[in-house]
């Protein structure tokens, strides 16, 4: 079922190559005022909670075995590993968009619809196809270094995660063929799929694009 995410892919892909580049998003002066949205239809509020003296956004627009979520934390331990820097003075955030979205999702919805197997993507304990979302948490027996390297955790510890709506279409899409639903009763199904804390955006890119704006350093961490 075609979206309008696809419509657009282009140019997706060409603004995350702008917001690479390194263009400045902010006046010489510093960060602007956080600004009030005219609209109640998406949560802003993350913005209001980037407050750390440091900030930086990851980009990830494909699955990629979960990487974004590994250099998000992994930026955060380093830096106070070199510096000393006290965690909330570190603003992380991490942007799903794009091929990404499952990384969003329940690990119902990727036993539901074989992400894994789609992706290509395997389970390394048993070798199979993933049946559920690697990076929502962390295995039991994960050593302790790396227990926190999972988007809860991610979230847990103070880290924002946004995901792109548009991408999120093709999650609703999913249920509309699968379940027979029309397209609101979708939409509250996948919802219902969505990682609680994840914080639906209008795009991956205004997300990546507003949170440069709110001070963060731009990378795309896939």
């Amino acid at each position: 079922m075609a979206t309008p995410r696809r419509d657009f892919l282009g140019w997706l892909g060409a603004g995350g190559v702008l917001a690479a580049t390194g263009i400045p998003l902010r006046s010489p002066e510093g960060r602007p005022a956080a600004e009030r949205a005219v609209r109640n239809d998406w949560d802003m509020t993350w913005v209001d909670r980037l407050q750390g003296k440091y900030r930086a956004v990851f980009d990830s627009p494909e699955i990629a075995e979960g990487s974004a979520v590994f250099r998000a934390v992994m930026w955060r331990n380093q830096h106070q590993e070199v510096y000393g820097t006290a965690p909330a003075d570190l603003g992380a955030v991490l942007v799903i968009r794009h091929e990404a979205i499952a990384l969003a999702m329940s690990d119902a919805y990727w036993d539901r619809f074989e992400v894994g197997k789609e992706a290509k993507l395997k389970d390394p304990a048993t070798k199979e196809w993933a049946r559920v979302n690697p990076v929502r948490t962390t295995r039991p027996d994960t050593p302790p270094k790396w227990a926190a390297y999972n988007l809860e955790s991610f979230m847990a510890s103070g880290g924002i995660v946004l995901a792109c709506n548009m991408a999120f279409d093709d999650v609703v899409s999913n249920y509309r063929t699968k379940d027979k639903l029309t397209r609101e009763d979708a939409v509250v199904r996948a919802k219902e799929q969505l990682i609680p804390g994840i914080i639906l955006q209008p795009s991956g890119i205004f997300a990546a694009l507003r949170a440069q704006e709110a001070g963060c350093n731009y990378i795309m961490a896939s």
